[in-house]
């Protein structure tokens, strides 16, 4: 057998070692943090299946020109509406010029260094029929336009369009604009896409300080410690490190996609989640220190208590969030793995890093407390938290009935409890009418979709640009839809498609390509294998939702008339990735509800309890929903939401709200072996309310964060997850499902043994039980 002092060395270097192994972690993870944005995908066609018809459409449209572009479109008016003249004109043809050469920020060796080095032609400067505006055009290369080049590897794409600004803000002299009367925009799907980058681009820093700032205040007013927080913050960004290590080199390796979004959620939710789980094991770890001397056994005891919930709860999380591997979109398939390695990561942090940090100061790390540093009782000393394992029998100093209960240190959630105990069906129906109330409202929230200028919370020039663009050049499309047909069909599929509503005309292509984007052609129609090639410019914008919904009437007309045509381009595109979204919803949400509900049977022992649980997470989850869609649409005026945003709303909120009431509810299974149920509901309740609420309102605050990006996907389901959580942390858990599970009482726990005859002493309408108390749970 060890002796003390060499089990206290044996101990001291297995610290030493937990510590080191995860600071080589977040000196590898922190780089590989860094160069996430170096590794996502953002264009949205990447991500749609094979079999839609949009990505089929696009392998068949390829076929019909030398090379695919992206085009960059320089929009030039006066600021006071005047008609260009003489002057402006020349000025833009002398940008145009100066175009080819402007130079690519950062690029060296072989790498592109000018515009024209990714360009399939010369830009073309086109004036309005207003003569109020002026186009110029620079279609640059799409297939090497996500090439990432230079030395902080940015994409093709992003570097022409800086240029394309960076001159346009020059002097004449240089082939700049600057000095004229013009206004100036850089806009199509290549300004969009580098705008959209620009947003990302405060994930990596912005984001997460922003969200371990607000934590980190939270937590200095929960411990009142100056040290603790610190602890708990540095658990938080090591496990951030650890997922974003894996993330980067399962992306790198093309094995997951990751987009700008992903990113940020993936921030988001491993800080909540380790700083939830770190919560959790503190607390009990605090209570363990009352009642043993040695810090390493009330660690010992506060890990092993704390193991299975925090197992439990991040287990339905990530089983929760795999279940988006059913998409059809990469972008929301990839998700589920992404924030699962999240989760993973801060599961292991809270379990491993935490303890030995927790351990470094060994007998005097009680002094991390300070100044509350928790004091030895005694024993024999009762727990002000009713640890199962500690004092004669691991009950809390605590008196209780059916219908009240006071626990020492716990005043607050005491009265709760109380009165949740003495008016418990009252509470449950009120509460559940309210929630249900809320949520009578989901049906107005619009997410059929939304437009890409409509994506941006703040002004940025892509969307100036478009504005322009539709006022000046009307019938102009950057990237018109594409309808590939049989060549027999092609006046078929032209008459069908000049007659739908919002369609400006439909050319086939010939061998003579048009002077601009939506311009007219000339020649005979372009045949491949029998197929021609039909660009059909609508009225509205191609990246307007607008034009989503004119494409779909477009699909309908040209199928009748054409059975084997095929649709695409840039607004098809987002009309498949509309209709996979909402398909999604239908197939991922059933699926997800099974599954936590399999976890919850299987870790409650009982059938009844997860159904009420997965009843009152659904309502409160359709609260959530309906009070966004009141918000969004009457008080921040939002233009609608992307098919994904109830989706991953509901995986976040589902899961996490579960999380809770798992905290909860194995703590009542904890209590109701020993006192029985209506007693156990109370006590659980009085002695985890404050750390479960603590970690509710960590992780809104971090989810709320995500409402600094200026991007309306982010915002809205920012709103929707922290307030759904705070709705789950202090109406759900505080009332509804307690108030709930008392009024039912110990027929909450059928079919199991639990359920027939209840823990605890004997009551009238309860016999006596010969269940032993096993297990135990967080605090």
């Amino acid at each position: 057998m060890l002796s003390n002092r060499t089990s206290g060395i044996l101990r001291g270097l297995i610290i030493v070692a937990v510590i080191g192994v995860w600071m080589v972690i977040g000196a590898l993870g922190g780089q590989a943090q860094g160069q996430l944005s170096t590794v996502q995908t953002n264009d949205a066609a990447a991500f749609l299946p094979a079999s839609a018809e949009s990505t089929q459409a696009a392998e068949l449209a390829d076929d019909f020109v030398d090379t695919e572009s992206l085009p960059a479109l320089v929009v030039a008016s006066t600021g006071d509406g005047s008609a260009l003249d003489g002057d402006d004109l020349a000025a833009l043809e002398a940008y145009a010029a100066a175009v080819p050469d402007a130079e690519l920020e950062g690029t060296t060796g072989d790498e592109p260094r000018t515009v024209a080095d990714v360009s399939t032609a010369d830009p073309v400067v086109v004036p309005s029929e207003d003569g109020e505006a002026a186009l110029v055009v620079v279609s640059l290369d799409a297939a090497v336009a996500s090439d990432r080049v230079g030395a902080d590897e940015d994409s093709v794409s992003e570097l022409a369009v800086g240029a394309l600004r960076d001159l346009a803000a020059a002097d004449a002299a240089e082939g700049g604009l600057a000095g004229t009367d013009l206004d100036v925009y850089v806009t199509g799907p290549a300004g969009f896409v580098a705008d959209l980058v620009t947003a990302f681009g405060g994930i990596d820093t912005v984001l997460l300080l922003v969200a371990l700032g607000a934590v980190l205040i939270i937590l200095a007013i929960v411990y009142r410690s100056p040290v603790l927080p610190f602890l708990v913050i540095l658990t938080a960004v090591l496990a951030l490190t650890l997922a974003g290590l894996v993330v980067y080199h399962l992306a790198a390796a093309d094995v997951l996609t990751l987009n700008g979004q992903s990113q940020g959620i993936l921030s988001i939710l491993v800080v909540g989640a380790a700083v939830d789980y770190s919560l959790l094991v503190v607390a009990r770890y605090r209570e363990e220190l009352r009642h043993v001397r040695s810090t390493v056994t009330a660690l010992r005891r506060a890990v092993r208590a704390s193991v299975e919930p925090i197992a439990a709860s991040a287990g339905t999380v990530i089983a929760g969030l795999l279940c988006l591997l059913l998409s059809d979109l990469a972008s929301n398939r990839s998700l589920g793995p992404v924030a699962a390695i999240g989760i993973a990561a801060a599961f292991v942090a809270a379990l491993t890093l935490l303890p030995a940090l927790l351990l470094v100061a060994g007998q005097r790390s009680r002094a991390l407390f300070w100044p509350r540093m928790p004091r030895f009782a005694g024993e024999h000393a009762l727990p002000d938290a009713g640890v199962p394992g500690s004092g004669e029998d691991g009950a809390p100093a605590a008196t209780s009935s059916e219908d009240a209960v006071s626990v020492e240190g716990h005043g607050v959630w005491s009265r709760v409890a109380s009165f949740v105990g003495r008016h418990d069906r009252p509470v449950w129906i009120v509460t559940a009418l309210v929630l249900a109330a809320c949520a009578a409202f989901v049906p107005t929230l619009d997410a059929s979709g939304t437009g890409d200028s409509e994506v941006f919370l703040t002004q940025v020039d892509s969307v100036d640009g478009e504005e322009v663009l539709t006022d000046h050049f009307e019938g102009v499309s950057a990237q018109p839809a594409i309808v590939v047909a049989p060549e027999g069909d092609v006046q078929a599929v032209v008459d069908a498609a000049e007659a739908t509503d919002g369609v400006a005309s439909a050319t086939p292509v010939t061998d003579q390509p048009a002077p601009a984007p939506g311009a007219p052609a000339q020649g005979d129609p372009l045949v491949v294998d029998g197929q021609v090639r039909v660009d059909v410019t609508t009225d509205a914008p191609s990246d307007s939702q607008e034009a989503v919904e004119t494409v779909s009437a477009l699909r309908d007309a040209v199928h009748d008339v054409s059975p084997d045509a095929l649709v695409g381009g840039a607004a098809a595109e987002r009309l498949d990735t509309q209709l996979a979204g909402q398909r999604d919803l239908r197939i991922i949400v059933p699926v997800v509800l099974v599954v936590i509900l399999l976890i919850l049977i299987l870790l409650l022992r009982s059938v009844l309890a997860p159904v009420l649980l997965m009843a009152a997470n659904v309502l409160s989850f359709g609260a959530a929903l309906g009070v966004a869609a009141l918000v969004f649409n009457h008080v921040l005026d939002f233009p609608g939401a992307d098919p994904a945003v109830p989706l991953y709303a509901f995986c976040f909120l589902v899961a996490l709200g579960v999380d809770y009431s798992i905290f909860l509810m194995t703590r009542v299974r904890e209590e109701s072996l020993r006192v029985g149920t209506r007693r156990g509901v109370l006590r659980a309740l009085a002695v985890t309310g404050s750390v479960i609420t603590s970690a509710g309102v960590v992780l809104a605050t971090t989810f709320a964060a995500l409402g600094i990006i200026p991007l309306l996907f982010l915002a809205q389901l920012a709103f929707i997850v922290a307030f759904g959580v705070l709705v789950d942390t202090l109406i759900v858990r505080s009332l509804l499902v307690p108030a709930l599970v008392h009024d039912v009482g110990r027929r909450s726990w059928w079919p199991s043994a639990l359920g027939r005859t209840d823990g605890g002493p004997r009551t009238p309408d309860e016999p006596a039980s010969s269940v032993a108390p096993t297990g135990s749970a967080a605090g």
